[in-house]
C-alpha cells in the first residue's frame, strides 16, 4: 500500500510539473495585429470573417448526437441478453425507451425538433 501511494505521489509530480512547464514555454508573447487578423490571400478582409451562427441548427446537432450516444448505450445491453434473463433484459430496456421517448416528446413540444419558426 505505501508503494503504491508513493507512486500515485510522484506520478502527480510529474505530471503537474510538465503542466507547469509547458504552460510556460507555449504562451504566446507577441501579439501582432496582423497575424490576429483574418487572412484573405495576403490582403485585408473586404467584409466580416464571422458567419451568423444559427442556434436553433445547433440545437438540432446537440440532439444527435445525444440521441446518437444512447444508441451506442443500447449496444451492451443487446450483446448482455445472451447472459440476464429475458424479464431482467425486458425491463432494463423498456426503461431506458421509455426514457428515450419521454426526451423526444420534451424536445418536441418545446418545439427544438421543428425546423421553421
Amino acid at each position: 500500500m505505501p508503494l503504491m501511494l508513493t507512486s500515485a505521489i510522484i506520478i502527480m509530480m510529474i505530471n503537474t510539473t510538465l503542466v507547469i512547464l509547458l504552460n510556460i514555454t507555449s504562451k504566446k508573447t507577441i501579439m501582432d495585429r496582423e497575424k490576429s487578423s483574418p487572412f484573405e490571400c495576403g490582403f485585408d478582409p473586404k467584409s466580416s470573417a464571422r458567419l451568423p451562427f444559427s442556434m436553433h441548427f445547433f440545437l438540432i446537432a446537440i440532439i444527435f448526437l445525444i440521441f446518437d450516444v444512447e444508441i451506442t448505450l443500447l449496444f451492451p445491453i443487446i450483446i448482455s441478453m445472451k447472459l440476464n434473463n429475458l424479464t431482467n433484459y425486458l425491463i432494463v430496456f423498456t426503461a431506458f425507451i421509455i426514457i428515450l421517448l419521454i426526451g423526444l416528446f420534451h424536445e418536441w413540444k418545446q418545439g427544438a425538433l421543428t425546423w421553421t419558426n
